[in-house]
């Protein structure tokens, strides 16, 4: 007769100091595994871990507007995950997938976000010991004398076993018009630890498409172990626009009519100005907005409500440079 059942997370076991001691660190003890008959039934939607996934896909979707392509990628690395935890169960050997990956597009598409939301899955999914990211760029790296790169690399490494190393502006790791430059050393070791550590760190290489994409043709050694490759795309206007009210809500503050539809025209013009940086200007400017609304109440000089505190108005975007021009022709 077939059985059916879900599988649980393994948990430390609460008279174990070592475990528990672990488990406060939020890193994850194994237990031994029990394998199923080849006639049982196995319901991925009765494992724990399945249900914290869930939760964390359901964040990331509340937390990040658009980007549907990077969440359906994020979803099929979590159920190659499930699937491989239920092959387990059932004794089925096989290697442990390889995760490493690579974010590439522009400033403020979210990379960082859904790194540390990927990290939660992986850890939720008994890939990873703990949930956490350690986020670097080439100076955490790269030494500025001989002997200097490899603990420097190493160090880093360390921080990150058992989670995910975020390795921010990858490309700079590789110049190749310097002969005397480190950055190769680093790559070299990453190489190493990667293919000898791949069931105990994720290597997440970012940024910018076109320059991620020569640094990967130029170290096809590192490519062949990235078999992830996630593009975020720039926000549209619409995108950008309910992003700035997702923001503003958050901060417990909001937009008159006037001001949302002013906000609008300043992110049309904003989009067409050099250095535009998708979610991250959008909450620059509301930081502008806010010392703006600051200013105009500490001028009004009268008791203030709360209506007052939370209303970004017209007045308070129309302060910015980008429309200056405008003002002086009046």
């Amino acid at each position: 007769m077939s059985t059916s059942q879900g599988f649980g997370f393994p948990r430390p076991s609460a008279t174990d100091p070592a475990a528990a001691s672990s488990a406060a660190d939020g890193e994850q003890t194994t237990a031994e595994p029990v394998t199923l008959a080849d006639d049982a039934e196995l319901d991925l939607s009765a494992d724990e871990a399945a249900a914290r996934v869930e939760g964390t896909l359901a964040s990331l979707d509340a937390e990040l507007v658009g980007l549907a392509s990077v969440k359906r990628r994020v979803r099929e690395i979590a159920s190659l995950l499930q699937v491989d935890r239920a092959r387990e169960q059932f004794g089925l050997s096989s290697s442990k997938p390889t995760l490493h990956m690579s974010f590439t597009g522009g400033p403020g598409t979210g990379k960082t976000t859904v790194a540390m939301r990927m990290a939660t899955i992986l850890h939720a999914l008994g890939y990873i010991r703990a949930p956490r990211v350690h986020v670097v760029t080439r100076d955490d790296l790269v030494g500025q004398f001989i002997g200097h790169t490899a603990p420097k690399t190493k160090e880093a490494l360390a921080r990150a076993a058992g989670g995910v190393l975020f390795i921010d502006e990858a490309y700079y790791l590789f110049r190749p018009e310097n002969e005397r430059d480190y950055g190769q050393e680093v790559i070299e070791i990453l190489l190493t630890e990667m293919e000898n550590e791949r069931g105990d760190l994720v290597v997440i290489f970012a940024g910018y498409p076109d320059r991620m994409a020569t640094f990967f043709a130029a170290n096809p050694g590192l490519s062949s172990r990235v078999p992830h490759h996630i593009e975020f795309e720039d926000y549209d206007h619409a995108e950008l626009v309910r992003i700035a009210d997702l923001m503003v809500a958050a901060e417990n503050f909001r937009f008159d009519e006037a001001a949302r539809a002013t906000f609008s025209e300043y992110l049309t013009r904003r989009m067409e100005r050099p250095n535009f940086s998708n979610a991250r200007s959008v909450r620059n400017a509301i930081e502008r907005c806010r010392l703006r609304q600051a200013r105009r109440l500490v001028g009004l000089r009268r008791p203030l409500r709360k209506e007052d505190l939370v209303t970004i108005t017209d007045e308070d975007i129309r302060g910015s440079s980008l429309f200056a021009d405008e003002a002086e022709g009046e």
